[in-house]
């Protein structure tokens, strides 16, 4: 998109001093011997060493060779601006001024090359640091161990019954009671959970020849289970 050209008094003022001093160059240069376009051509390579040494500065604001031939070339832009300002005998020009006047094209040259071949300094790149990639956990599928069933009390020796002699149909001896045995409070617990099972499954209470048989209790002491569980 076309803008339009604006005036604007930093302009207008850049122009005035360049003007200027392009003039003082030149009559400087003319003073101390370089007649013709030789004349013109000095403050053309002033000018331009100038320019070449902010543009590195610009790019690259560490480097020290862009400020010190930024330095020569202002001095020599302002050298000539006060040199011509009345303070030096134009039509007697000292030997050194001289001999300054026309080694400037060689310093200019080597400042110019230096500038333009001049790498500036890489930016530092901040690599991310690495992180720690965590590494996978294992499963570790602990199975529990089945608790061990209670150990189960000796059997007592059951007491040898007498035979009774054969009563007759109208004199039957009503049975004789189990004899309780001693369950340890642990067993009997462990008792109740199969009782508790067989009867959801079954729908019937638990009887002594069951847990007799299905889990190898002794007789007596399924019997004294399975009346205290009824």
């Amino acid at each position: 998109m076309f803008r339009p050209f604006r005036l604007d008094a930093v302009l207008v003022q850049a122009v005035i001093a360049g003007a200027l001093s392009f003039a003082h160059l030149h009559d400087l240069a003319e003073a101390a011997g370089q007649d013709g376009w030789k004349a013109w051509a000095y403050p053309v390579s002033v000018d331009l060493l100038l320019v070449a040494a902010w543009r590195r500065m610009r790019t690259d604001s560490g480097n020290r060779d862009a400020w010190l031939w930024f330095a020569i070339a202002l001095i020599a832009s302002l050298g000539a601006n006060v040199a011509t300002a009345g303070l030096l005998d134009m039509t007697n020009v000292p030997a050194w001024l001289r001999i300054l006047v026309a080694g400037w094209p060689a310093i200019a040259f080597l400042g110019g090359t230096l500038l333009a071949h001049a790498h500036p300094a890489p930016e530092p790149t901040h690599t991310p640091e690495s992180v720690p990639v965590p590494e996978p956990v294992a499963e570790v599928t602990v199975e529990r161990a089945p608790e061990p069933a209670p150990e189960l009390p000796p059997a007592e020796p059951a007491p040898v019954a007498t035979q009774p002699e054969p009563a007759t149909q109208e004199e039957q001896p009503e049975p004789a009671p189990v004899p309780a045995v001693a369950v340890p409070p642990a067993l009997m617990a462990h008792a109740q959970k199969i009782a508790d099972a067989h009867r959801a499954q079954t729908g019937r209470p638990i009887d002594a020849e069951t847990l007799r048989t299905r889990h190898g209790m002794p007789p007596a002491l399924a019997d004294s289970i399975a009346l205290q569980l009824a």
